[in-house]
């Protein structure tokens, strides 16, 4: 399988993500980074970010050996990434390449932002970057990432950790989300929409939700949150509450919040403030200038209200994110 690149004119200038990957490198992880950060987007008109993949040899085996990888850039394009994803493998017990954490190393030192998916956050403790900082991995590993590295702050129920230059994903799906994370905070909330909506991908779960959901599998039609979900956001403006939400899917508010635990791992609150939020970011990326007129219409109330979720959910203030993101 050989790499088509993606570093020619149409990319000239834009932000560089290069993924490093290695021997028993995990496809699914890789396919998520190429899938958000690497394809053309016409729909947006202008593609988002430079995108590489490099290896510390010319042929790469993937997990188990379902195929090798050739034709990509050498471990040195690492040097010129402004965020490099590190490689995640299934055997975490094994060291990775001296080659491979030098090279974590050095753009740590540059100050490039550095994103590990699942057991990427082993690569990244490896190579000394994580010592007294917030990270995630996969709760299946948790224990043995604690006994290995105790001086990471590892959070063990969560979907992703955002520290700044270093964030982690805690496994394969939740990679996804962080990539659309990433992608809304290099450019903004109706761009990150639109990635999704190719992905056919939610576009916002907070990284503070639970890794597990204890009801995976779908519940019957009667039992899914879809139709409820569809409702509220036609109606986020108005002064619903979870009493109301519970109202339209016909159950006990009780009900209904046991259902979001299990099938969204989040409650119906948190979830219904962060469409409102999503739609905030929305409406000031569209060009509305009145900060009164997006709590309205958001549903959020006042500017005041709008301020305080934006800066403790994004980090930015509105003028910020305007200033930033707006037309």
């Amino acid at each position: 399988m050989t790499q088509g690149s993606s570093h020619d004119a149409r990319t000239a200038g834009a932000h560089r993500v290069v993924v490093i990957v290695d021997e028993n490198s995990n496809p699914f992880e890789l396919g998520c980074a190429t899938e958000i950060f690497g394809l053309r987007r016409p729909e947006i008109g202008r593609d988002l970010y430079d995108f590489r993949l490099c290896s510390p040899e010319p042929r790469t085996l993937m997990r188990d050996g379902f195929f090798t990888l050739t034709g990509v850039a050498g471990l040195e394009a690492a040097d010129s990434a402004d965020t490099l994803i590190v490689p995640n493998r299934p055997d975490v017990e094994v060291p990775r390449r001296p080659a491979v954490l030098d090279a974590v190393r050095r753009a740590h030192a540059r100050g490039a932002r550095l994103v590990g998916f699942c057991s990427g956050a082993f690569t990244l403790a490896e190579a000394g970057v994580l010592d007294g900082r917030r990270a995630t991995a996969h709760w299946q590993w948790a224990h043995s990432f604690q006994a290995r590295f105790p001086s990471v702050r590892l959070e063990t129920d969560v979907l992703f950790v955002d520290d700044g230059d270093v964030l982690t994903a805690a496994g394969s799906a939740a990679a996804l989300d962080l990539g659309l994370y990433i992608v809304r905070r290099d450019h903004g909330a109706e761009i990150a929409s639109s990635v999704s909506r190719r992905l056919v991908f939610a576009a916002h779960r907070d990284g503070g939700q639970r890794q597990f959901v204890e009801r995976p599998v779908p519940d019957p039609p009667d039992e899914s949150l879809g139709s409820v979900l569809a409702w509220a956001q036609e109606r986020l403006d108005a002064p619903l509450t979870v009493a109301d939400l519970a109202a339209h899917a016909a159950v006990s508010p009780a009900t209904l919040h046991r259902r979001f635990r299990a099938q969204l791992g989040t409650t119906p609150l948190a979830w219904l403030t962060g469409e409102r939020l999503a739609l905030a970011c929305r409406l000031i990326e569209r060009g509305e200038p009145r900060f009164e007129m997006v709590a309205r219409r958001s549903g959020l109330g006042t500017a005041a209200n709008l301020r305080a979720l934006m800066r403790r959910e994004i980090g930015l203030t509105p003028l910020e994110y305007r200033r930033r993101f707006g037309l």
